[in-house]
């Protein structure tokens, strides 16, 4: 019983984490795609005069 007791807290503790981790990509996700999307747009626009003759 012991174990049994063990197994489930450490499914308990790993079921808090992904919820904590998931939470904090939730809140965070928007920030980082529009950072992504900035790099990407500074990115491309400075290729767009490029000659290649």
């Amino acid at each position: 019983m012991k174990e049994a007791t063990g197994e489930l807290n450490m499914t308990v503790v790993t079921i808090v984490l992904i919820g904590v981790i998931a939470a904090f990509f939730a809140f965070f996700w928007p920030t980082i795609q529009e950072s992504i999307q900035d790099t990407w747009n500074d990115n491309t626009s400075s290729q767009s005069n490029v000659d290649f003759n």
